[in-house]
């Protein structure tokens, strides 16, 4: 699994939990968007999250 490339944000493990109180495992899994972004040393396609993209931390290329 990939992570962003501005927070390193990756796959976390969680519980479900029933109405009985079962907990059994899950994945949370970040939601990774595929864009190219510009970078210092030019254009590069990498994996973002869409908090990143929101927030303007990065900027797309065109």
């Amino acid at each position: 699994m990939a992570s962003c490339y501005v927070c390193n944000k990756k796959k976390t493990v969680g519980n479900n939990v029933s109405h009985a109180n079962n907990k059994t495992k899950r994945i949370l899994l970040p939601n990774l968007q595929r864009i190219k972004i510009f970078t210092n040393k030019g254009i590069k396609r990498t994996y973002v999250c869409t908090r990143c993209l929101r927030s303007n931390k990065v900027v797309k290329a065109a």
